[in-house]
C-alpha cells in the first residue's frame, strides 16, 4: 500500500497544500507549529478511523473556513484510488467517485498506522487507550466490527439512563433486560475480536521488541476481561450500577496488560521501555495486516526516535 499524493484546502493550519510523494520513505520536516503532524493527521483520516489526537471534527476546519478538503491518491493491492474527505457541518466520504455511507465507510481500503508521542500513554495512560489501540487495529482489518463496537456503545449509554432511574421505577426492569441482552451479545463478540487480535499481535510482538531490546527483556500480553459471564454480571451489578448511574462491565470495562519480565509495565517500565513497548505494538500490527491483508499498511511517524536511547534507536 503507498500514498501517491495528498491535498489538503483548509485543514487545522494548512490553507492549501498538496503533496507527491516518493515510493519507499518521505520525510517531512520544519519548524515548530507549521503543520507537520496536520499533514500525517489528514492522510491518517482516509483510514475510517477517528482522529489519533482525540479532535473533534470541528477542529479541522481552519479558522475563517467554512469547509476543509482533503483529497487522497493511493496505491492497494496494486490498483490506484482516489478518496476524497470534505468537512463542514458534516463529514462526507467519496471513493473513485462514489459517495459513501460514511467517511468510516472508508475503512479496510486504505490501511495505515500512526506511531506519535502520545502513543506513549498506550503503555502508561488508562484503561480506555488500550482498548482504543486494539478497536482501531480490529476496524481497519474487520470493518463490520465498527458497527458492532457502535451497537454495544449505544446500548450501554441507553442502560447508563435507564439504571439511574431504576430505583424509583422497578418496572425498568423489562427496558433493562432488553439493553442487556444487546449489550451481552455484542460484548462476547467484542471481546472474541479483541482476544483474537491480540494474539495476532503475539505472533511478531515478542521478536519485534527483541530487536529493540536486544533481548535484554521479556515482553508479554495479557487480555484482562471484566466480567466471565456478561450476562449475569450485568443483572448482579444492577444495584452497584444504579448508585454509580454507569455500567460497571462488559468490554468497555476491559484492560490490556503488558509486562516486561514479568513485571507490570504500567507501573515500573522506564519511559524508554514504554516507548519501546508502543513502537513494537505498533510494528506488530504491521505485521498482523500483512498477513490479513497481503501488503503492509503506510506508516505515518512523527517524532518516532524521541525517549528511545541509542542503543533501542540503533
Amino acid at each position: 500500500m503507498r500514498v501517491l499524493s495528498i491535498e489538503c484546502s483548509g485543514f487545522r493550519n494548512i490553507e492549501h497544500i498538496k503533496a507527491d510523494m516518493f515510493c519507499d520513505m518521505n520525510v517531512i520536516c520544519g519548524e515548530n507549529a507549521q503543520g507537520k503532524t496536520n499533514l500525517l493527521e489528514s492522510i491518517w483520516l482516509f483510514t475510517g478511523m477517528k482522529s489519533f489526537r482525540g479532535a473533534k471534527d470541528a477542529d479541522f476546519i481552519k479558522f475563517g473556513k467554512e469547509e476543509a478538503a482533503l483529497k487522497l491518491n493511493f496505491i492497494a493491492g496494486g490498483i490506484e484510488n482516489d478518496a476524497q474527505i470534505k468537512i463542514s457541518d458534516k463529514k462526507t466520504a467519496f471513493l473513485n467517485n462514489n459517495k459513501l455511507k460514511s467517511a468510516a465507510a472508508l475503512a479496510g481500503n486504505f490501511n495505515a498506522i500512526v506511531f506519535s508521542p502520545d502513543d506513549l500513554n498506550i503503555v502508561s495512560g488508562g484503561p480506555q487507550l488500550r482498548r482504543r489501540f486494539a478497536d482501531i487495529g480490529i476496524g481497519q482489518l474487520y470493518p463490520s466490527y465498527i458497527g458492532v463496537l457502535r451497537s454495544y456503545t449505544r446500548a450501554v449509554t441507553q442502560r447508563n439512563r435507564i439504571i439511574k432511574d431504576y430505583r424509583y421505577d422497578g418496572s425498568l426492569s423489562v427496558m433493562l433486560d432488553v439493553f442487556e441482552e444487546e449489550i451481552a451479545a455484542n460484548g462476547v463478540k467484542i471481546e472474541s475480536f479483541r482476544k483474537r487480535y491480540l494474539k495476532a499481535l503475539n505472533e511478531f510482538l515478542p521478536k519485534v521488541y527483541d530487536g529493540i531490546s536486544s533481548k535484554k527483556e521479556e515482553l508479554s500480553t495479557e487480555y484482562i476481561s471484566s466480567a466471565e459471564n456478561l450476562r449475569e454480571s450485568l443483572l448482579n451489578s444492577r444495584k452497584e450500577d444504579m448508585l454509580s448511574g454507569v455500567t460497571s462491565v462488559g468490554p468497555h470495562r476491559d484492560d490490556i496488560e503488558f509486562k516486561i519480565n514479568g513485571i507490570r509495565a504500567k507501573g515500573f517500565a522506564s519511559q524508554g521501555q514504554k516507548r519501546s513497548i508502543a513502537l513494537s505494538l505498533k510494528l506488530a500490527e504491521a505485521e498482523v495486516i500483512n498477513k490479513i491483508s497481503g501488503e503492509y499498511p503506510v506508516f505515518l511517524l512523527d517524532d518516532v526516535m524521541s525517549e528511545l536511547d541509542p542503543e533501542r534507536q540503533n
